[in-house]
């Protein structure tokens, strides 16, 4: 037996024994076990990184009572609508798959990251930023291409997208944006007043940057809300902004909100005004706003087929604690537990069939059309239409222990407490996991494009299904996967 040191960051260290005809993978794998840590990556004592797993002990240099260090090491996944990114936290190297004109091909950001500490996705690109600077890949005029800007992207701290648009917020507080011009890729028209931003919130096709002093400059599309021009002398002590597709809403200091952008997507909120008060949240539809007070109340207004009314159920909502919404309905969870939604009927905002099982809620999950609430015994209860997750009567008896739910357009997955994954909704958006069901073990985190899941297992290896033009399909790249997570 070969007994070797290992030490974790933390200063937490255990001594193993392992076979010496063992390989570098099994050691991982001991460490791995011992630490309760799924994702590690061993050190020798020379600073060597070990990464062969089918190595050898004595080949790789490995003798009686050595000290070896581990590194925890935090995987994530990004998306944009049609891909897929995969990457380490603090590391170099990314793995891509999906459709390549939307990012699914990352070969112009080969060799070009460092430090990766956040990837943004739009529509059809990515933005990854690392060490203060960013990388770009994916539809060009989408914002795939940042040449125009790159010599400017220095000290970036984060970034926000529209559809087709980044905005990065750099260290000395201006911004940087880049992308289809008419969608928010253009700001030249207000860089002056990009001073000292503290955040950026985007519609579809516009930007909305917070400054220090709380005041708002907009720019992008007008009709999108990029030009908020007719309520600029109330944009003051603005503490945070929420967005519809076209429209925004800003919480002011003094709990009062003001709005801009299109009408009929929640832009003029004049109607409902003088109830805008002591605002604790708002949420957004596609088409609407819900605003909590901070007695539990809901205003809402914007397009009434899209939860812009909630006069019908008004009477019902109090105490409310969150609000969740599809593309058209609103869903509350109040302080006892139970669900009141509205809005359009086929799209969640009915859910008198199942009003009686909506009892002890702590959190909703949505489709484009459909809501999913878990209940505190770990069951679950859908709504909304069926051809978009609203019906999981044909797995209703596996959905026991459910911990979280993540959602396509049309489809849900839902993690169990063993680590398994139970989904439902339309086959070809990841409703239908019947495929990789048997490898979904020990799932950790999902993420989602518009057709299709991938789930990070404990042991990071990645597991993806729906639509394979989606993302849905990582089998191209599932060798770089394990070499990325090694």
């Amino acid at each position: 037996m070969l007994q070797v040191n290992i030490v974790l960051a933390s200063g937490r260290s255990e001594n193993l024994s392992i076979e010496q005809s063992s390989k570098v993978g099994d050691l991982k794998s001991l460490a791995q076990n011992c630490f309760a840590r799924g994702r590690l990556r061993l050190l020798a004592a020379d600073g060597r990184a070990l990464l062969d797993l089918s190595q050898s002990l004595q080949d790789a240099g490995l003798q009686e009572g050595d000290t070896l260090t581990a590194i925890a090491r935090e995987a994530k996944i990004a998306a944009t609508h049609r891909a897929f990114a995969f990457w380490c936290l603090g590391e170099d190297r990314i793995v891509t798959w999906g459709s390549p004109d939307c990012g699914g091909n990352s070969s112009p950001a080969r060799g070009l990251l460092r430090n990766l500490q956040e990837i943004r996705g739009n529509e059809s690109a990515f933005a990854a930023l690392g060490d203060g600077s960013v990388v770009t890949w994916g539809e060009e005029e989408g914002g795939g291409d940042s040449s125009l800007v790159q010599d400017q992207l220095r000290g970036v701290l984060q970034i926000q997208a529209t559809n087709s648009a980044f905005a990065a917020i750099l260290d000395d507080g201006s911004v940087v944006a880049w992308g289809h011009a008419g969608n928010g890729g253009d700001s030249s028209a207000v860089k002056g007043q990009l001073r000292n931003v503290q955040q950026v919130q985007a519609t579809v096709r516009a930007f909305a940057a917070v400054l220090a002093d709380g005041s708002v400059v907009t720019w992008g599309n007008a009709g999108y809300g990029g030009d908020s021009s007719a309520v600029q002398d109330r944009l003051r002590n603005v503490q945070q902004i929420q967005a519809t597709q076209r429209a925004f809403a800003a919480i002011l200091s003094d709990g009062s909100v003001v709005t801009w952008g299109d009408p009929d997507f929640g832009g003029d909120s004049s109607a409902v005004q003088h109830q805008l008060k002591n605002v604790h949240h708002v949420q957004a539809s596609h088409r609407a706003f819900a605003a909590i007070l901070a007695d539990g109340l809901v205003v809402t207004w914007g397009d009434p087929e899209y939860g812009g009314n909630n006069s019908a159920v008004q009477a019902h909502v109090t105490n409310a604690l969150q609000v969740q919404a599809t593309s058209c309905a609103f869903a509350a969870i109040m302080a006892d537990g139970s669900v009141v939604s509205w809005g359009s009927p086929d799209g969640g905002g009915d859910s008198s069939a199942v009003k009686d099982q909506l009892r002890n809620v702590w959190q909703v999950q949505a489709t484009f059309e459909a809501f999913a609430a878990i209940l505190a015994d770990g069951s679950v209860v859908t709504w909304g239409n069926g051809a978009y997750g609203g019906d999981s009567s044909t797995v209703q008896d596996r959905l026991r222990n459910v911990q979280q739910i993540q959602a396509t357009h049309r489809a849900f997955a839902a993690i169990l407490s063993d680590g398994s994954v139970v989904a439902w909704g339309a086959p070809d958006y990841g409703g239908d996991s019947s495929s990789v069901q048997d490898q979904l073990r020990t799932v950790q985190q999902i993420q989602r494009t518009q057709h299709a899941f991938a789930a990070m297992l404990s042991d990071g290896s990645v597991i993806t299904w729906g639509s394979r033009m989606y993302g849905g399909d990582c089998s191209r790249v599932q060798d770089q996967l394990q070499k990325l997570y090694v």
